[in-house]
Protein backbone atom coordinates (compact mmCIF):
# COMPACT_ATOMS: atom_id res chain seq x y z
CA UNK A 1 0.00 0.00 0.00
CA UNK A 2 1.78 3.37 -1.02
CA UNK A 3 1.47 5.98 1.33
CA UNK A 4 1.54 8.98 -1.33
CA UNK A 5 -1.60 10.50 -2.01
CA UNK A 6 -2.58 9.88 -6.12
CA UNK A 7 -5.17 13.21 -6.45
CA UNK A 8 -2.36 15.61 -4.78
CA UNK A 9 1.56 15.39 -4.04
CA UNK A 10 2.43 18.49 -2.48
CA UNK A 11 0.92 21.18 -0.40
CA UNK A 12 -0.59 23.78 -1.33
CA UNK A 13 1.62 26.26 -2.96
CA UNK A 14 2.41 29.96 -2.13
CA UNK A 15 -0.08 32.44 -3.33
CA UNK A 16 -2.92 29.22 -4.14
CA UNK A 17 -5.97 30.70 -3.58
CA UNK A 18 -8.31 28.38 -1.29
CA UNK A 19 -12.02 28.51 -0.32
CA UNK A 20 -12.51 30.72 3.12
CA UNK A 21 -13.67 27.71 5.13
CA UNK A 22 -13.59 29.48 8.89
CA UNK A 23 -15.40 29.20 12.12
CA UNK A 24 -16.89 32.29 11.35
CA UNK A 25 -18.19 31.40 7.72
CA UNK A 26 -19.53 27.81 8.83
CA UNK A 27 -21.78 30.25 12.11
CA UNK A 28 -23.17 32.30 8.84
CA UNK A 29 -24.07 29.20 7.04
CA UNK A 30 -22.74 25.97 7.78
CA UNK A 31 -20.68 26.38 4.54
CA UNK A 32 -24.07 26.57 2.50
CA UNK A 33 -25.27 23.66 4.20
CA UNK A 34 -28.87 24.43 3.81
CA UNK A 35 -28.50 25.43 0.29
CA UNK A 36 -26.44 22.47 -0.68
CA UNK A 37 -28.80 19.66 1.19
CA UNK A 38 -31.89 21.04 -0.08
CA UNK A 39 -30.13 20.71 -4.20
CA UNK A 40 -28.85 17.02 -2.80
CA UNK A 41 -32.41 16.02 -1.67
CA UNK A 42 -34.41 17.24 -4.23
CA UNK A 43 -36.73 19.60 -1.83
CA UNK A 44 -37.15 23.02 -1.26
CA UNK A 45 -35.19 24.63 1.52
CA UNK A 46 -39.01 25.66 3.00
CA UNK A 47 -39.56 21.96 2.93
CA UNK A 48 -35.77 21.17 4.44
CA UNK A 49 -36.42 23.61 7.39
CA UNK A 50 -39.61 21.94 8.02
CA UNK A 51 -37.88 18.08 7.80
CA UNK A 52 -34.77 19.40 9.77
CA UNK A 53 -36.15 20.34 12.95
CA UNK A 54 -37.44 16.42 12.86
CA UNK A 55 -34.22 14.59 12.04
CA UNK A 56 -33.58 13.51 15.22
CA UNK A 57 -36.52 11.90 16.04
CA UNK A 58 -37.12 10.17 12.60
CA UNK A 59 -33.38 8.84 12.66
CA UNK A 60 -34.49 7.34 16.04
CA UNK A 61 -37.62 5.98 14.73
CA UNK A 62 -36.08 3.53 12.23
CA UNK A 63 -33.84 2.19 15.13
CA UNK A 64 -34.61 -1.36 15.31
CA UNK A 65 -35.08 -1.91 18.97
CA UNK A 66 -32.89 -4.61 19.65
CA UNK A 67 -29.88 -3.68 18.44
CA UNK A 68 -27.45 -6.22 17.09
CA UNK A 69 -23.51 -5.06 17.64
CA UNK A 70 -22.53 -7.18 14.61
CA UNK A 71 -25.22 -5.21 12.48
CA UNK A 72 -24.38 -1.41 13.48
CA UNK A 73 -22.23 -0.98 10.08
CA UNK A 74 -24.77 -2.30 8.30
CA UNK A 75 -27.66 -0.36 9.93
CA UNK A 76 -25.50 3.00 9.43
CA UNK A 77 -24.74 1.74 5.75
CA UNK A 78 -27.78 0.03 4.36
CA UNK A 79 -30.85 1.32 6.74
CA UNK A 80 -30.76 5.11 7.66
CA UNK A 81 -30.19 6.40 4.14
CA UNK A 82 -30.79 10.07 3.71
CA UNK A 83 -32.40 10.35 7.14
CA UNK A 84 -28.36 10.67 8.69
CA UNK A 85 -27.81 13.46 6.48
CA UNK A 86 -30.70 15.30 7.81
CA UNK A 87 -30.06 14.47 11.60
CA UNK A 88 -26.70 15.84 11.12
CA UNK A 89 -27.33 18.78 9.88
CA UNK A 90 -30.13 19.54 12.51
CA UNK A 91 -27.24 18.85 14.94
CA UNK A 92 -24.85 21.16 13.19
CA UNK A 93 -26.62 23.77 12.76
CA UNK A 94 -28.32 23.83 15.94
CA UNK A 95 -25.24 23.82 17.81
CA UNK A 96 -22.62 26.13 15.39
CA UNK A 97 -20.96 27.32 18.37
CA UNK A 98 -19.88 23.96 19.40
CA UNK A 99 -19.10 22.86 16.10
CA UNK A 100 -17.04 26.31 15.01
CA UNK A 101 -15.20 25.49 18.26
CA UNK A 102 -14.21 22.00 16.44
CA UNK A 103 -13.27 23.56 13.83
CA UNK A 104 -10.64 26.02 15.87
CA UNK A 105 -9.35 23.13 17.50
CA UNK A 106 -8.51 21.32 14.09
CA UNK A 107 -7.26 24.18 12.13
CA UNK A 108 -4.45 24.28 15.43
CA UNK A 109 -3.71 20.71 14.20
CA UNK A 110 -4.38 19.69 10.88
CA UNK A 111 -1.98 19.24 8.43
CA UNK A 112 -0.37 16.64 5.55
CA UNK A 113 -2.37 13.65 5.15
CA UNK A 114 -5.87 14.28 6.92
CA UNK A 115 -8.31 11.45 7.87
CA UNK A 116 -12.28 12.25 8.59
CA UNK A 117 -13.59 8.93 9.97
CA UNK A 118 -17.40 8.85 10.16
CA UNK A 119 -17.07 11.96 8.61
CA UNK A 120 -21.04 12.54 8.27
CA UNK A 121 -22.06 15.72 6.52
CA UNK A 122 -18.69 16.71 6.14
CA UNK A 123 -18.34 19.92 7.67
CA UNK A 124 -14.78 19.05 9.37
CA UNK A 125 -13.64 17.94 6.22
CA UNK A 126 -14.07 20.46 4.25
CA UNK A 127 -12.75 23.19 6.07
CA UNK A 128 -9.41 20.86 6.65
CA UNK A 129 -9.11 20.48 3.12
CA UNK A 130 -9.00 24.42 2.80
CA UNK A 131 -5.93 24.65 4.98
CA UNK A 132 -2.97 25.50 3.01
CA UNK A 133 -1.05 23.21 5.68
CA UNK A 134 -3.25 20.34 4.32
CA UNK A 135 -2.00 18.13 1.23
CA UNK A 136 -5.20 16.03 1.37
CA UNK A 137 -8.37 15.02 2.90
CA UNK A 138 -9.75 11.54 2.95
CA UNK A 139 -13.14 11.02 4.12
CA UNK A 140 -14.48 7.83 5.34
CA UNK A 141 -18.30 6.98 5.75
CA UNK A 142 -19.99 3.59 5.36
CA UNK A 143 -23.31 5.78 4.46
CA UNK A 144 -23.03 5.88 0.26
CA UNK A 145 -25.60 9.29 0.82
CA UNK A 146 -23.14 10.70 3.50
CA UNK A 147 -20.30 9.88 0.70
CA UNK A 148 -21.99 11.55 -2.39
CA UNK A 149 -23.35 14.66 0.05
CA UNK A 150 -19.78 15.50 0.93
CA UNK A 151 -18.31 15.00 -2.27
CA UNK A 152 -20.92 17.62 -4.37
CA UNK A 153 -20.08 19.97 -1.58
CA UNK A 154 -16.05 19.54 -2.18
CA UNK A 155 -16.93 20.54 -5.84
CA UNK A 156 -19.17 23.28 -5.12
CA UNK A 157 -16.60 25.01 -2.75
CA UNK A 158 -14.06 24.24 -5.42
CA UNK A 159 -12.39 21.82 -3.26
CA UNK A 160 -12.52 18.19 -5.17
CA UNK A 161 -9.28 17.89 -5.86
CA UNK A 162 -7.60 18.08 -2.30
CA UNK A 163 -10.91 15.72 -0.58
CA UNK A 164 -11.84 11.76 -1.86
CA UNK A 165 -14.22 10.22 -0.62
CA UNK A 166 -13.77 6.28 0.98
CA UNK A 167 -16.32 3.94 2.15
CA UNK A 168 -13.61 2.33 4.55
CA UNK A 169 -9.68 2.21 5.59
CA UNK A 170 -9.10 -0.84 4.02
CA UNK A 171 -9.06 0.47 0.23
CA UNK A 172 -5.96 0.38 -1.60
CA UNK A 173 -6.09 4.16 -2.39
CA UNK A 174 -6.22 5.44 0.92
CA UNK A 175 -2.04 6.44 2.63
CA UNK A 176 -0.66 4.00 4.82
CA UNK A 177 -0.35 6.46 7.29
CA UNK A 178 -1.83 9.94 8.26
CA UNK A 179 -0.73 12.88 10.03
CA UNK A 180 -3.99 13.95 11.31
CA UNK A 181 -6.87 11.82 12.55
CA UNK A 182 -10.33 12.98 12.70
CA UNK A 183 -12.30 10.98 14.35
CA UNK A 184 -15.96 13.02 16.20
CA UNK A 185 -18.99 11.43 17.45
CA UNK A 186 -18.50 7.96 15.62
CA UNK A 187 -16.66 5.71 18.36
CA UNK A 188 -19.77 5.09 20.55
CA UNK A 189 -21.73 3.88 17.40
CA UNK A 190 -18.93 1.16 17.18
CA UNK A 191 -19.36 -2.04 18.81
CA UNK A 192 -15.55 -2.14 19.31
CA UNK A 193 -14.41 1.24 19.64
CA UNK A 194 -10.99 0.08 21.67
CA UNK A 195 -10.36 -1.90 18.38
CA UNK A 196 -10.70 1.42 16.53
CA UNK A 197 -8.29 2.69 18.45
CA UNK A 198 -6.05 0.25 17.68
CA UNK A 199 -6.09 0.78 13.96
CA UNK A 200 -5.79 4.64 14.30
CA UNK A 201 -2.76 4.18 16.63
CA UNK A 202 -1.26 1.48 13.11
CA UNK A 203 -1.75 4.20 10.84
CA UNK A 204 -0.93 7.75 12.59
CA UNK A 205 2.71 9.08 10.85
CA UNK A 206 5.16 10.11 13.47
CA UNK A 207 3.89 13.13 15.57
CA UNK A 208 0.74 12.64 14.29
CA UNK A 209 -2.49 14.07 16.29
CA UNK A 210 -5.51 12.07 16.59
CA UNK A 211 -9.17 14.47 17.09
CA UNK A 212 -11.45 12.30 19.66
CA UNK A 213 -14.36 12.83 20.91
CA UNK A 214 -16.98 9.83 22.45
CA UNK A 215 -20.77 9.54 24.44
CA UNK A 216 -20.56 6.31 25.67
CA UNK A 217 -24.31 6.82 27.09
CA UNK A 218 -27.90 5.96 25.34
CA UNK A 219 -29.51 9.42 26.94
CA UNK A 220 -31.79 10.08 30.49
CA UNK A 221 -34.57 9.31 28.30
CA UNK A 222 -33.00 6.32 26.07
CA UNK A 223 -32.68 9.22 22.91
CA UNK A 224 -29.30 8.52 21.64
CA UNK A 225 -30.59 4.51 21.09
CA UNK A 226 -27.71 4.12 18.46
CA UNK A 227 -25.01 4.42 21.14
CA UNK A 228 -23.40 1.49 23.00
CA UNK A 229 -23.07 1.84 26.80
CA UNK A 230 -21.91 -1.32 27.73
CA UNK A 231 -19.60 -1.26 30.70
CA UNK A 232 -17.24 -3.92 29.61
CA UNK A 233 -16.24 -2.16 26.28
CA UNK A 234 -15.99 1.30 27.67
CA UNK A 235 -13.78 -0.07 30.22
CA UNK A 236 -11.89 -1.64 27.42
CA UNK A 237 -11.97 1.35 25.31
CA UNK A 238 -10.24 3.71 27.83
CA UNK A 239 -7.88 1.27 28.88
CA UNK A 240 -6.56 1.38 24.72
CA UNK A 241 -6.64 5.16 24.82
CA UNK A 242 -4.61 5.38 28.05
CA UNK A 243 -2.41 2.42 26.80
CA UNK A 244 -1.73 3.80 23.72
CA UNK A 245 -2.21 7.47 23.38
CA UNK A 246 -1.15 11.18 25.03
CA UNK A 247 -2.97 13.80 25.61
CA UNK A 248 -2.64 17.42 24.15
CA UNK A 249 -3.37 20.43 26.20
CA UNK A 250 -6.02 23.07 24.23
CA UNK A 251 -7.61 25.87 25.62
CA UNK A 252 -11.40 24.55 23.69
CA UNK A 253 -13.89 23.95 26.17
CA UNK A 254 -15.39 21.26 24.26
CA UNK A 255 -15.58 17.28 24.21
CA UNK A 256 -13.02 16.42 21.35
CA UNK A 257 -9.65 16.14 22.58
CA UNK A 258 -6.32 15.93 21.21
CA UNK A 259 -3.63 13.42 21.35
CA UNK A 260 -0.29 11.44 20.01
CA UNK A 261 0.76 8.40 20.53
CA UNK A 262 2.82 7.35 23.35
CA UNK A 263 6.97 6.99 22.73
Amino acid sequence: MSSTPVFVTEPAPPGLTLPLLDPERFLADGFELTAQLAVFLGISTEELADRLPLGTEDLAALHPGAFDPERAGAFYEETVGTGHLLELAAWHLGSADYIADTLRLQARFARGQVLDFGGGIGSHALAAAALPEVEAVWFVDLNPHNRAFVQQRAERLGLADRLRCFRDLADPELPARFDTIVCLDVLEHLADPAGQLETFAARMAPQAIALMNWYFFKGFGGEYPFHFDDPALVERFFRSLQGRFLEQFHPYLITTRAYRLLA
